[in-house]
């Protein structure tokens, strides 16, 4: 594709202003609660935005455009079906509790619960799974996009969008990150949108793309799919959702740094109504890309860039590729400062420099940010090896090994309050050694039936260590009395109405 002089203007004058307002709006943060929590600020619509610019990138755009014209088709659109519902299970039941212990990570919350050993442990496992995992997919499916599209060297987008989102994360760190999104998750809904439009007139029009796509267009795929078998919706699929929406740090980290309990539970149902938005910007252009240009699986990850690459014209050009390569930066800025959130408060200033002023650990977030970056761009190009089985199920399945084990010792925690800390830490420890069996011995298995295997054992272990020794009383935790503790009645409204839009969508398209 082609870029005109005025695209590369619109390209260049979006992210002037985009790292110019970020940088101004994080310019008076001088504590770590300024850097990693935003001063605990933050209002609901800017954190609603903020956990969709945070959510969707080319990980979307490239793996679930990819599913959508592959066999999975519209299913695809249940993990952020399903997603919306969790989030608001997740607002009414794990933030609360977050928010009124006022903690700065996930793991600090273990510690809490638990015992020093679960945080260390749960801190390591996360920092290197977003570090090897997440940043280095959101990196490598970004750098296809624009070397799709744009013909960029692959491993010089790699670096680029890693350059971009590294200049303002290492700056201002969670408030440039949360206003940088606000821009950046506009833009990429919109343009999302705009390809869809683009797409439904090349095929045809919307009767045009039923009558092409009417296989294609089911929620309920047969129990032996071998991707998202019905049973699924049930069952395995619930872990990654609670553990994306509920518990992962790059998420939550927006929903703990807000003004009041409303103002958290609001921005989080918010980002789960957005997210009604995702089968129409993402998965549904995908399927009509394969409609369009017949990619076949092998292919199947180039469908949404070839479709821009067909179908935007000249003028439009710039701001898709500002859409893009927002998207990508936007989710890459949020998951490199919780990875530095995670390693200097968990562990830097936990085991290694427990008095370390807060100069220091905002020094050090930056470090492990800029140290982040450099590490992941080298990593992305590895992600390009078909063996992994495209992007989409690349990070899923690699998230596999800690996020059983993760859900098991929160989820658990909360129901049996007399879990002593040795089941939350066999929870940790058991879940990447049961999935990495399953891996090996039952790799043919679909990867949401071995993740809720792995809960299930990881879950039964924690009940037979609470029978056997169970705490004498339930761990006291520690209580913010700055933080309303009720919910508000227009929040469950707003909740039932996101829940709502979900079953509507499962019933139009059974």
């Amino acid at each position: 594709m082609q870029l005109h002089w005025y695209d590369v203007a619109v390209f260049l004058g979006f992210f002037a202003v985009v790292i110019g307002v970020s940088l101004f709006k994080s310019r008076k943060g001088k504590t770590s609660e300024d850097y990693f929590l935003a001063g605990r600020n933050l209002s609901w619509w800017l954190i609603g935005v903020s956990i969709v610019a945070a959510n969707i990138s080319t990980e979307q755009f490239v793996g679930m455009a990819g599913q959508g014209a592959r066999d999975v088709g519209l299913a695809v659109s249940a993990w952020q079906l399903t997603g919306s519902v969790g989030i608001v299970i997740v607002a009414f039941t794990f933030l609360p509790a977050f928010l009124r212990a006022g903690i700065y990570t996930m793991p600090e919350y273990l510690e809490y619960r638990y015992n020093s050993a679960a945080r260390g442990i749960m801190a390591v496992l996360t920092a290197i799974i977003y570090v090897s995992v997440t940043c280095t997919t959101v990196l490598y499916s970004g750098g296809l996009t624009l070397n799709t599209i744009f013909g960029l060297d692959l491993r010089a987008a790699i670096w680029l969008i890693g350059a971009i989102a590294a200049a303002y994360t290492t700056w201002g760190g969670l408030k440039a990150v949360a206003w940088a999104d606000l821009f950046q998750g506009t833009t990429l809904l919109v343009g999302g949108l705009v390809t869809l439009a683009l797409a439904l007139s090349a095929i045809g029009g919307v009767s045009g793309f039923t009558e092409a796509s009417a296989d294609r267009l089911h929620m309920i795929l047969p129990a032996d799919h071998s991707e998202l078998p019905w049973r699924v919706l049930l069952g395995g699929m619930w872990i990654p959702i609670f553990y994306y929406c509920g518990l992962n740090q790059f998420i939550v980290q927006r929903s703990l740094a807000a003004k009041t309990l409303r103002q958290g539970q609001m921005g989080v149902i918010f980002a789960g109504g957005l997210w009604l938005l995702i089968p129409f910007a993402i998965v549904i252009p995908g399927i009509i890309a394969d409609q369009l240009y017949g990619l076949g699986p092998n292919k199947a990850d180039q469908a949404y860039p070839l479709l821009i690459k067909s179908l935007i014209p000249p003028g439009l050009r710039g701001f898709m590729f500002a859409a893009i390569a927002g998207a990508v930066i936007s989710s890459l800025s949020s998951m490199l400062n919780s990875a530095a959130t995670i390693c200097t408060m968990d562990l830097y200033h936990r085991y290694v420099n427990p008095r370390a002023g807060q100069p220091h650990l905002v020094a050090a977030g930056r470090g492990l940010t800029l140290l982040f970056t450099i590490v992941a761009c080298l990593l992305a190009p590895a992600i390009a090896d078909p063996r992994f089985g495209g992007v989409f199920r690349f990070i899923q399945e690699f998230q596999g090994y800690i996020s059983p084990g993760i859900v098991a010792a929160f989820a658990v925690g909360f129901l049996l309050p007399r879990a002593p800390a040795a089941a939350g830490v066999t929870a940790l420890l058991l879940s990447p050694l049961v999935y990495g069996l399953l891996h090996w011995k039952l790799g043919h298995w679909v990867y949401l039936d071995r993740m809720l295997v792995t809960f299930g054992a990881c879950s039964a272990a924690m009940a037979v260590i609470t029978a056997i020794r169970p705490l004498s009383e339930p761990r006291t935790m520690p209580v913010r009395h700055d933080i309303e503790t009720r919910t508000a009645p227009g929040v469950y409204l707003a909740g039932v109405a996101v829940i709502a839009g979900v079953a509507a969508f499962f019933i139009i398209f059974w």
